[in-house]
């Protein structure tokens, strides 16, 4: 199914929760976009002159960002397959509109010592809205908090947004603490 042109140009802006907290992420540190989709975070932080790996299972999304400056993008099912990133660190990881509870603990493996985890997705309620509305796609109340454990929390947020589409979102921008 094609998009229509305005939801293709709306995808491509950041999220302004990635965008809020993206300077947390140290200068020229890597940064790890999982479940990708488009890339529109990948360029956001490769723009910023940050390295970054891109992973999708989306063989087109992906091949979309090949050549792009800055972006080594990675065609994988992180679901079904190994985790491609084990015993790499990242100054950042964000997670965006993806949910699959199993990688949690390699996600926060993925963060270096003061790495940020910014991420958003889908909460509780938003079946009231639309997809996702599966609960196996739905956190539930305060589940980020929960995964993030005893890492720095900078913001959390549960709440109903209206932009870009009217849902019910889980947020959080999380910091590891250096050791």
């Amino acid at each position: 199914m094609a998009l229509k042109p305005e939801t293709h140009a709306a995808l491509a802006v950041p999220s302004p929760w990635v965008e809020r907290w993206a300077a947390l992420v140290p200068t020229g540190g890597a940064v790890l976009d999982v479940a990708c989709g488009g890339g529109r975070h990948a360029r956001f932080f490769a723009a910023r002159g940050h390295p970054v790996d891109a992973v999708d299972r989306d063989a087109d999304a992906i091949a979309a960002l090949a050549g792009i400056t800055g972006i080594t993008a990675l065609c994988a099912d992180i679901e079904g397959g190994p985790w491609p990133y084990a015993g790499r660190r990242f100054a950042a990881v964000v997670v965006t509109n993806y949910l699959h509870r199993p990688l949690f603990p390699a996600l926060l493996a993925a963060l270096a010592p003061g790495g940020v985890l910014i991420y958003e997705t889908f909460a509780l309620g938003n079946e009231a809205y639309g997809r996702p509305a599966n609960p196996e796609f739905l956190l539930q109340r305060g589940e980020l908090l929960r995964v993030v454990g005893g890492a720095r929390v900078c913001a959390f947020e549960d709440i109903h947004v209206e932009q870009p589409k009217s849902a019910v979102v889980q947020r959080i921008c999380a910091v590891l603490e250096a050791e």
